[in-house]
This record gives C-alpha cells, sequence and structure tokens, in this order.
C-alpha cells in the first residue's frame, strides 16, 4: 500500500476518534483526514519533544490520535474567546 494512502486511512482514522473522544460530531470524512493529519504533524511534534517516536500503525495512530485530540481542544478553546 503506498504511502500516502496509508497516512490519509491514518487521518481520517485518527480524526474520526479525536472527534469521538471530544465528545463531537465529528467534522464530516474530509474535515476527519483534514483533523488528522494536521494532529499527526502536531503529534509528532509534541511526542519528538519528548524524544518517543513511533513506527508501527498503531503507534503512529495513537500519535495522531493525540495530535487531533490537541487540535481540538485548541480550536474549541479559540472559539470561546
Amino acid at each position: 500500500m503506498p504511502y500516502w494512502l496509508m497516512e490519509l486511512i491514518i487521518g481520517a482514522l485518527a480524526g474520526w476518534i479525536a472527534g469521538r473522544l471530544m465528545r463531537g460530531s465529528g467534522f464530516g470524512i474530509l474535515g476527519d483526514i483534514i483533523v488528522g493529519i494536521i494532529g499527526a504533524f502536531i503529534g509528532g511534534w509534541v511526542f519528538g519533544l519528548l524524544g518517543i517516536t513511533a513506527y508501527s500503525f498503531i503507534g503512529r495512530l495513537i500519535v495522531a490520535i493525540i495530535g487531533a485530540v490537541i487540535l481540538i481542544w485548541i480550536v474549541r478553546a479559540i472559539k470561546r474567546a
């Protein structure tokens, strides 16, 4: 499977799961993919600061979910302000 396709799948799953964890209705499939991909970058950056890297599918998914949760939290905090 091509790398980019795997990243889209991880992004979609991470965005959807993060939306559920944050008690939201999600953002639609395209929105979930975007949130998940941006979340993967945020999660990778945060975990990189901690010296932690993930190479497996599950590890990358967890990092992306945590990053997406952080992204959703930041967006909601900005909306409330």
